[in-house]
């Protein structure tokens, strides 16, 4: 290969490695311009949100954490269900208006979609449980029980 060559070349990968890097620099900002800003969703723990107030304005995020039972005694069963989201350092409170799956209770993991509200309230219609896909059968062996047991939850 000729100098004039491998200076031509040299040049070539440079401007794609300029190119690749602004790239991952600004691909927040790329993906905004390019989708809309409604378009992105956060996932974000408590802690996080709280970090980042500014950026949860106006924006829809997915929330997870563990749920916390709310203020009212009653939390869980009327509507609008109120309830806290924590990841062991922050909480949020969550006001949902959706009726919550039949496996919510206190102490499992959820997810939420939605927005935080002026006064600091995360507010969603969706609430998403998280759960293990193992089911096993009753330590006696029965079957049947089994079966009852899962078509209840």
């Amino acid at each position: 290969m000729k100098p004039w060559q491998r200076l031509v070349l040299a040049f070539v990968a440079l401007g794609v490695a300029g190119a690749a890097l602004l790239v991952v620099v600004y691909s927040d900002q790329i993906a905004g311009d390019v989708f809309g800003e409604d378009n992105m969703v956060y996932y974000w723990s408590p802690t996080e949100l709280n970090d980042k107030q500014e950026q949860a304005e106006n924006a829809t995020i997915r929330l997870g954490g563990m749920v916390r039972r709310g203020d009212d005694p009653e939390w869980d069963k009327k509507l609008p269900l109120e309830f806290y989201l924590e990841d062991g350092d922050n909480k949020v409170m969550v006001r949902s208006t959706g009726a919550p799956p039949q496996m919510f209770r206190e102490g499992i993991g959820a997810i939420v979609e939605g927005r935080m509200s002026d006064d600091g309230v995360f507010e969603t219609d969706r609430v998403m449980v998280k759960h293990s896909n193992e089911y096993r059968v009753n330590e006696d062996g029965d079957v049947k029980a089994a079966a009852q047991t899962l078509d209840g939850v």
